[in-house]
């Protein structure tokens, strides 16, 4: 039988698409393979479809949703497990560090709003050093920017940012018909894993976050002029980078080796 809260009309404030097509939550069930010594934390469970997937496990389950108007339903289904808690809160003003225990680290999931995924993922990657894994429904293009490599048009400052931190991987894809109310976009499922060891030399992530921003304010632009009073042609040429080329082109360790030389 279904635990799932009664209907709830679908906010169009808070983002809200609930998915609804069984055979897509038992694929998300499935790639999150949810078992007793987790601490999954799950951001916008709605009317508790994939949270239904989740609690029988026996897992440690925080869940964070805003809609207060769905607290009760959400309540009433799974406050019979005795290791559910329900935050009524905002999840991009919301303390993950508060929910971290000893060395066990977290399990973050979600079908994310749209218009907070960035900030969102942002925030939780300010917290990766406590989050084992994150796996998220997504607006397609985002994912594709998540995932995205070198010289294509979806590269660019959330990729660098992301892969600087986790391994990403492009799960598969979730129609519109999976939802209510469908979107009028794409959805895809990804899996976000913070490195264990860290394949990448060691830089100030701050002054990271500065040059992919500058490099990539003006997509057209020249490295040359995108960086102008960051670091100059010379300096660039001695690391091997085209002055004239575009931020686009630049591999992830181009961007360190600039963010390290104006370090220097």
């Amino acid at each position: 039988m279904s635990s799932r809260p009664t209907a709830h009309r679908p906010r169009k404030r808070f983002g809200q698409n609930f998915l609804t097509d069984d055979s897509v939550i038992g694929r998300i069930a499935s790639a999150i393979a949810p078992t007793v010594t987790d601490h999954i934390v799950e951001i916008g469970p709605g009317q508790g479809a994939l949270t239904e997937t989740l609690a029988p496990s026996g897992c440690q389950l925080d869940v964070i949703e805003l809609d207060r108007d769905l607290i009760a339903g959400l309540l009433a289904s799974f406050s019979i497990h005795p290791r559910f808690t329900l935050h009524s809160a905002d999840a991009l003003k919301f303390d993950f560090a508060s929910l971290a225990r000893g060395d066990a680290q977290l399990r973050v999931v979600g079908n994310l709003p749209y218009n907070i995924s960035t900030p969102l993922i942002f925030k939780l990657l300010e917290n990766a050093t406590i989050i084992r894994d994150m796996h998220f429904m997504l607006q397609l293009e985002v994912v594709q920017r998540l995932a995205a490599k070198p010289g294509s048009k979806n590269w660019g400052r959330l990729g660098i940012m992301t892969q600087y931190q986790c391994e990403v991987e492009h799960l598969f894809d979730v129609p519109p018909e999976a939802f209510d109310p469908p979107p009028k976009v794409q959805s895809a499922i990804v899996r976000l894993t913070p490195w264990t060891q860290n394949p990448w030399p060691q830089c100030d992530q701050a002054r990271l976050r500065q040059v992919v921003q500058a490099c990539f304010a003006q997509r057209r632009k020249t490295l040359r002029n995108n960086l102008k009073g960051l670091i100059d042609s010379g300096a660039l040429e001695q690391l091997g980078i085209d002055p004239g080329a575009r931020a686009e082109t630049l591999e992830l360790i181009k961007f360190i080796d600039i963010t390290n030389a104006i370090n220097v």
